[in-house]
């Protein structure tokens, strides 16, 4: 089957899309931000509930953000005060996901030169999370603690969506759990209603292709290792 152009240019954005760490300064037009969030504002959600908020972040307000949470996560003793607020990840690894984790991880740090044994070097990476890598835009995503499970399936789509819509206008991204540490720092700083939650983080711009971290490739599983055909 021949693909046809349309076909061709969703498959573009979907397969194209990476986590991107580290940002050129090119400004991303409000336009833009507005559109694939509109764009975004499709997906599906049970009964049309639309659990999302966005919160945009740029110039001082963004600055503002990062500066705060950077300063607790540098000193070792504010940051043991700050934790999850749910849990991303499984209490208790097993393979495959621990193997893919570990692979992730490693491969990025070879490429950026981190040995093992160079913790400080993997913390200053890690808090280039809190920087959104340098990204003239940050993105900050809360949910009512009201809603349940299915809800934060639906603000999966919606996240995907973000990320591919920047995609079709030459825009990169970054989801970030990471923020998720810094709740409460987060909820000072946008004056969140107690009635929210942070979802995650992620940064959206102009990928900076001269950054070796950028040219990460994450494997994906080949198709009979995640499908199966019930006839």
């Amino acid at each position: 089957m021949i693909s046809t152009p349309e076909q061709q240019a969703v498959d573009a954005a979907i397969t194209s899309r990476r986590s991107i760490r580290a940002y050129l300064p090119t400004p991303v037009a409000r336009d833009d931000i507005e559109q694939i969030l509109r764009v975004a504002g499709r997906a599906p959600s049970g009964t049309n509930t639309q659990p999302w908020k966005v919160h945009v972040l740029q110039g001082e307000a963004k600055r503002r953000l990062s500066s705060a949470i950077l300063a607790a996560y540098n000193d070792p003793e504010q940051a043991l005060q700050h934790k999850e607020e749910y849990a991303y990840y499984p209490q208790q690894w097993v393979s495959p996901y621990i193997d893919r984790r570990r692979k992730v991880g490693w491969d990025l740090y070879a490429l950026l030169g981190l040995t093992r044994d160079n913790k400080a070097g993997m913390a200053a990476q890690h808090g280039k999370n809190y920087d959104f890598f340098g990204a003239p835009v940050g993105l900050i995503f809360t949910i009512d603690r009201i809603m349940e499970q299915g809800s934060w399936l639906d603000y999966g789509m919606f996240l995907q969506n973000i990320m591919i819509a920047a995609r079709a206008r030459g825009l990169d991204t970054c989801p970030q759990a990471a923020f998720t540490q810094y709740h409460r720092i987060i909820a000072a700083q946008l004056a969140l209603p107690e009635g929210e939650t942070v979802v995650c983080g992620m940064a959206l711009g102009v990928a900076d292709l001269s950054q070796i971290e950028n040219s990460l490739q994450t494997e994906r599983m080949a198709l009979p290792e995640f499908v199966k055909f019930v006839e």
